[in-house]
Order: C-alpha cells, then structure tokens, then sequence
C-alpha cells in the first residue's frame, strides 16, 4: 500500500521537475537555442501548428537560429508568428530561409531573467509540497481505514518527507545551474 504512495508521489514529482526544465530551456540566455521558438505556433492553411512541425530549424552559429520551411510558401506567416511572439526577437526574411539573431543580454535583463527563474523554481517547489501534502492526505486514509498501523504511518511520511526533500534538492540545483548560465557572460 505505501509503496503505491510513495511510487505515485515520485512519479508526480518527477513531472513537475520535467516540467520545470522544460520551461527552463524556454528562457533566454546568451545563447541561440531551437527551444526559444519550441511553443511557436504558425497559422498554416487556417490551423494553428508547431513551429518544428513545418520547418528544419538549425543552429549555424552561437547566436544563430536558422528556419527552413518545407513549403516556402508559409515562409511569410513563420515570420509572423515570430514576431507575434513574446520572445523579443527580430526574424529576417530572406526569401528562402528565416534567420534569429540572438543578441547578448544586458545586465538588467540578466537580473530579471534570474528573478524569473527564482520564481519558477519557487513554483515548482509549491508543487512538490502540494503533491506531499496529497501523499500525506493517502496515508492518513490508509491508517483510518486501518490498513496500516499507526507506526507504519509516521514511518510513510517520513518517507514521503525524505523524497520531498529529494526533489526540492533537484528544484534547487537545477535553478542554480540555470542563474549560472544566465549570469554567463
């Protein structure tokens, strides 16, 4: 029974630090990257589509993405889309392929940056204690129904307090490694 608990919580947890890394290589640095425009969405014939699902997208250089649509066509609307995007960056067209100069950052822009990725590391860490407040909640239920004795109790959620402090360990060392990398010149 309390390892259904404990393999339900891990399991939770881990999404949310998936989830939280995800969101961590949407984040601008320094440097180009093809998950900068990951959530870039292009109306192609009238439906919205993934950005990586109508073009090659490659890195030529440090500060460079580079588009190639399959079909020329819609080369106009990924342009648009760019730009509609909350990313801050300028696309240039030149007929065939759309290239992203990814400018270096200023310093202020770094500070917020760094703020930013304090507050989603925050976030995450709510979310790590919601799902052990969850995990608690099923233990306790398990023991009122006397499914467990009282010790074996205290003994799960010690448990689910160790994998808590597990994660948040991993929320923290993940943010870190993001500052850094912010905060790289």
């Amino acid at each position: 029974m309390l390892n259904d608990v404990y393999a339900d919580a891990r399991d939770r947890m881990q999404k949310a630090l998936g989830n939280l890394d995800k969101e961590f290589k949407r984040l601008r640095t320094g440097r180009a990257s093809v998950a900068l425009v990951d959530g870039i969405k292009v109306e192609y014939y009238g439906t919205p589509t993934p950005l990586n699902q109508l073009a090659t997208l490659t890195i030529p250089e440090p500060r460079t993405i580079m588009i190639q649509p399959w079909d020329q066509s819609c080369i106009g609307e990924v342009e648009k889309a760019i730009l509609k995007s909350e990313l801050g960056l300028t696309p240039m067209n030149d007929g065939k392929v759309i290239r992203i100069n990814v400018p270096p950052l200023t310093e202020e822009r770094r500070r917020e940056l760094v703020k930013l990725v304090k507050k989603m590391a925050e976030e995450a860490k709510v979310a790590v204690r919601n799902i052990r407040r969850d995990a608690n909640e099923m233990i306790k239920d398990l023991k009122k129904e006397k499914e467990i004795s009282e010790d074996e109790q205290f003994k799960g959620q010690e448990e689910v307090q160790k994998i808590t402090d597990e994660f948040i360990k991993k929320i923290d060392e993940l943010s870190a490694a993001k500052e850094k990398e912010i905060l790289e010149i």
